[in-house]
């Protein structure tokens, strides 16, 4: 008698083997388990890369609040700077004016015959180092306070 292979779709083995079907079946459970075992596995990675990034996402967002605070501030001392720039580019022009004025002015005496004695004016923006005024001691008593 010849052996036949069953062509039953449950059938794993061949006729002649009597045990083999328990031993196929019990690699298909274990790689069934196994299998579970590493896709709770991989959820568990994704999940904790979530988590991660999450918490980054919420890190990056304070982070940006905080930045945006900073710029805010810091356009508004421009803001500030910038105007006080205007207002000293203005006075400056306005003082380069009346000094060529005064220049015209003294020009016209020098031609006339004018004698003309100009006192140095102190200017504390030459020499800031040094005070405008002479400094004047201030008595104090030890017992005022």
């Amino acid at each position: 008698m010849s052996s036949r292979r069953s062509s039953s779709p449950d059938s794993n083995t061949d006729s002649g083997s009597a045990g083999g079907g328990f031993a196929a079946d019990e690699r298909k459970r274990k790689r069934m388990l196994s299998n579970r075992e590493s896709a709770r596995r991989s959820r568990a990675r994704k999940q904790q890369r979530l988590e991660e990034l999450v918490a980054e996402v919420a890190r990056l967002q304070a982070e940006n609040a905080q930045v945006q605070t900073r710029i805010a501030a810091f356009d508004r001392e421009f803001s500030k700077v910038d105007g006080e720039n205007a207002v000293l580019r203005a006075r400056h022009g306005e003082l380069a004016g009346r000094l060529e004025s005064l220049g015209g002015v003294l020009e016209v005496l020098q031609m006339a015959g004018a004698p003309v004695d100009i006192p140095e004016i102190p200017d504390p923006l030459l020499r800031p180092w040094q005070p405008p005024f002479p400094m004047q001691p201030i008595a104090a008593d030890a017992f005022q306070f």
